[in-house]
């Protein structure tokens, strides 16, 4: 799409993403760094993305699902990917084929691939993933800690051994030490075999849980790791849309469907080209109630100045009211900015209603998509 004809514009900086991989890779320096970059790379597109982590340094990669996986390996062929939901039934030829390793987390993908490794006589790579707390996928602690003796890891190659984190944005929560403890017990068990524990919050415990590879993924677009203190990432994302239209309401006059917000005074009103189709949630609408209630709404930016909704964001449509920035600074065609110029990828997902991982993975195909590369 032109940048003439989209309504909004998505610039990704790709050397903010390198300096971010380089910088948590710097803080976990006692371990090798990988990245994950599932859901397209957490909405920036895996075919840029993972180009420019290899070239950062990037060797292990972690997808959520086969067709991700293989679209990482076209572009960094001789790249390590995980792929994080493991081994659909059926599946074990596609991950040989192709070079992907799944991440095995239950006995039947474990006797699945070690049968499939045994038919073919070869040790293929996978993953052991034991769950330490989340309760979601991988094996138990006690399967865990039986694997030392369990015959199928004779039949394939264990690569990795691996959990998950649930509380790693509270860095004094007790559930961290608690899983530390627990995986560390399960690495007693299954010595020679590389281990990885942290994501991108984990990285900064105090407990410095790095072990031999950690797995940062929303902290490399730009998200804060340690929710409360200041941001050490780089912006990467930049998220603009055009203004169609302004209009002076009067007092008492309501604005977007329903006319759940109204005007406590004569306001200036500006309509952007972007909405919910376009992955911003509706939930940063702004209404009476939310006011009364000092609850969070969405915000822009225009000319340097934070603008707020106004009614509700509809499919294609947001508007803002933009009475406070200077008249000639406001016109049909202006950009305003809905992620950047201060407005962080943190606050908006607060201010919507949601977390910042979700405002990523939204980003539509609508937008004119700039990539650009700010180390250079």
């Amino acid at each position: 799409m032109s940048v003439e004809e989209a309504g909004a514009h998505l610039t990704i900086d790709l050397g903010a993403l390198a300096e971010n991989w380089r910088r948590l890779a710097a803080h976990a320096a006692d371990a090798a760094t990988a990245a994950v970059v599932k859901a397209d790379a957490y909405g920036l597109g895996i075919e840029r993305a993972v180009p420019a982590l290899a070239e950062a340094g990037c060797e292990t990669f972690f997808v959520a699902q086969i067709s991700e996986g293989l679209r990482a390996l076209a572009v960094a062929p001789r790249a390590t990917v995980y792929v994080l939901n493991g081994l659909l039934p059926g599946t074990a030829s596609r991950f040989a084929i192709s070079g992907l390793r799944p991440v095995l987390g239950s006995q039947e993908e474990m006797t699945e691939w070690a049968a499939f490794c045994t038919a073919r006589g070869v040790r293929l790579p996978a993953a052991l993933h034991v769950d330490t707390g989340m309760n979601r996928l991988g094996l138990s602690i006690s399967e865990g800690l039986s694997l030392a003796e369990d015959p199928r890891l004779v039949a394939f190659m264990p690569s990795l051994v691996m959990s998950h984190l649930v509380r790693a944005e509270e860095p004094d929560h007790p559930k961290n030490a608690e899983q530390i403890a627990a995986f560390e017990a399960v690495r007693s068990a299954l010595p020679g075999i590389p281990a990885s524990l942290a994501n991108s919050s984990g990285i900064f415990l105090p407990q410095r849980p790095h072990l031999s590879l950690v797995r940062p993924g929303y902290a490399l677009y730009g998200g804060n790791p340690m929710p409360g203190l200041p941001n050490p990432m780089r912006e990467v994302v930049r998220l603009q849309a055009r203004i169609l239209q302004t209009r002076w309401i009067e007092r008492g006059d309501a604005a977007g469907y329903n006319g759940r917000w109204t005007a406590r005074g004569r306001r200036r009103l500006a309509t952007l080209s972007v909405g919910y189709a376009d992955g911003y949630p509706r939930n940063g609408s702004v209404s009476d109630e939310k006011i009364a209630a000092s609850a969070p709404f969405g915000e822009a930016v225009v000319a340097g100045r934070r603008c707020p909704f106004a009614g509700t964001v509809s499919m294609d449509l947001i508007i803002i009211d933009v009475t406070d920035v200077p008249p000639d600074q406001v016109r049909r065609g202006t950009m305003a900015t809905l992620i950047g110029d201060g407005l962080g990828i943190d606050e908006v997902g607060f201010r919507a209603g949601t977390i910042g991982y979700e405002i990523l993975t939204r980003l539509g195909q609508r937008y004119a998509r700039n990539y650009i590369d700010t180390s250079r």
